[in-house]
């Protein structure tokens, strides 16, 4: 198989996973004062948006197609 084709098989693999799984996200919030400090952190769990999944499955179909039609 071709490298293009493999390519583009991995990367519409991973934009149909997109779609399902949250991407975890970490943030630091805090205050120093001198030698004090004080953070919070927080964790969240975010999708990607819908239409940017879309665009990586076209991308990886594109790549796909290209790839199997080089000689």
């Amino acid at each position: 198989m071709k490298t293009l084709f493999l390519a583009g098989l991995a990367v519409l693999v991973l934009g149909a996973i997109s779609f399902f799984v949250p991407v975890p996200h970490t943030e630091n919030h805090g205050v120093k004062v001198g030698d004090a400090s004080i953070g919070v952190q927080t964790h969240h769990s975010e999708h990607l948006s819908p239409a940017l999944s879309g665009a990586i499955v076209a991308v990886g179909a594109v790549m796909m197609i290209a790839g199997g039609r080089q000689s």
